[in-house]
């Protein structure tokens, strides 16, 4: 039976809190990266633009092995990730058939004794994430094999009337793919921060927000960010 009195005691209003700010950090930084304002666009927009005059050069280029070559590392990187994330959710499901063990180690760090159901509701929250995370690489995987099939279909000749338009569709296709990747690898990032959680509500709260910050300064204030912001392209 359930003892419900136990875990509502065991998940206080600071369990609440920190719960709302990692949910609030994980889709708020999404819709900020995503959604950048103009004047200050996220590097993931930037990229996007990179991967646009990527796709005008295909028209021109030949031949496309180099083309192939980045599409095939893309596609590399995202199963890489999708595998880790499966071995990520074996060892959540693990977790969840050893709690005893884990409560141990938990009362290590934090000389409290939680009762088993709510460590096994803490490692659920890691878990949603590694599974989210799955998902997202494994669509994103996808993506760039579409992506590579509508590179082959654009022909090599600039005056063919549907030589841009496809290599416009291809550039979309691969942005899309992109965009699920980063947000597999936002759900890597958050995921391995909602493990403080088995400390306690506020080891939850500071990772969160290290690993906003983190986030935030790789996509709007990095050194790569600058670099790409030149879309100028100068010669000396």
């Amino acid at each position: 039976m359930l003892d419900f009195a136990a875990i509502a005691q065991a998940f206080g209003r600071w369990d609440a809190i920190a719960l709302a700010v990692l949910a609030a950090a994980w889709i708020g930084s999404t819709l900020l990266i995503e959604h950048s304002p103009k004047r200050r666009p996220s590097t993931a927009n930037l990229m996007a633009q990179y991967r646009r005059l990527w796709m005008e050069q295909l028209v021109t280029r030949t031949p496309r092995i180099f083309d192939s070559s980045i599409v095939s590392q893309l596609r590399q990187s995202t199963s890489f990730f999708g595998s880790a994330s499966m071995i990520a959710i074996g060892g959540g499901f693990a977790l969840l058939g050893n709690a005893d063990q884990l409560r141990g180690v938990a009362q290590d760090l934090t000389h409290t004794a939680d009762p088993v159901l709510v460590l096994e509701l803490k490692v659920m929250l890691p878990l949603a994430l590694a599974i989210n995370a799955f998902l997202k690489f494994v669509w994103s995987n996808r993506l760039f094999g579409y992506c590579s099939v509508l590179m082959a279909a654009v022909p090599n000749d600039v005056t063919d009337p549907v030589a841009y338009p496809r290599a416009a569709k291809a550039a979309e296709i691969n942005i899309t793919a992109a965009r699920s990747y980063n947000r597999g690898l936002r759900s890597v990032y958050f995921g391995i921060a909602s493990t403080a959680w088995l400390m306690g509500a506020l080891p939850l709260l500071v990772a969160t927000l290290f690993t906003l910050a983190v986030i935030l300064r790789r996509e709007f204030w990095s050194t790569s960010r600058a670099v790409l912001l030149d879309l100028s392209d100068k010669t000396p």
